[in-house]
């Protein structure tokens, strides 16, 4: 009865952040830990995680399985600085780039992404990292700016994992944890 009440408040709670932001391209089991700022053209797919206070600027999609931790920006690229008879404030914005998160992405607490960026598959990116270039698939980096520190899985391991990606066999109990089939 206490997994069906929780299960219950769980999606009400979803249910007003979707309703709050706008988010209709999100998938119904997409999930925010606590207020963000978040624009309402998101796409998110399955079990999707975002933490609390995160940024997240227009033009973004998010694989499934994918968590960003709290305090995750994804900005930039907002403002026209090429002009040096206007002021920045004055100047206009050009059309923000599309920035990408593939599936199965962890991004750690406090990390900055530049707009426009694309993230792989698999990949991780380390806390308080700064990403201002597109993140190869499988790989983790980390600092300012993020650079690879290793590969996440050997090629093996990749190929398992790829195929557990393509053929979606996770599922959730009904106390909502995560098992596969």
């Amino acid at each position: 009865m206490k997994a069906k009440l929780k299960k219950t408040l769980r999606n009400i709670k979803m249910y007003w952040y979707r309703y709050k932001y706008g988010l209709t391209s999100v998938h119904k089991t997409f999930y925010m830990g606590g207020p963000s700022l978040i624009s309402s053209d998101l796409v998110a797919s399955k079990h999707v995680f975002i933490g609390w206070h995160c940024v997240i600027y227009p033009n973004v999609s998010i694989g499934k399985y994918s968590m960003l931790a709290p305090k995750v920006s994804i900005l930039g690229g907002d403002h026209n600085i090429d002009d040096p008879q206007t002021p920045i404030i004055f100047s206009g914005r050009p059309k923000i780039p599309k920035t990408t998160i593939g599936e199965d992405v962890w991004i750690g607490a406090g990390v900055m992404i530049k707009a426009g960026v694309t993230i792989g598959n698999g990949s991780i990116v380390g806390a308080s990292s700064v990403g201002t270039k597109d993140i190869p698939e499988y790989s983790i980096y980390a600092g300012n700016p993020a650079k690879l520190i290793k590969q996440r899985f050997s090629q093996t391991e990749i190929e398992l994992h790829k195929a557990m990606l393509i053929n979606d066999k996770i599922k959730v109990n009904p106390t909502g944890h995560f098992y596969k089939e």
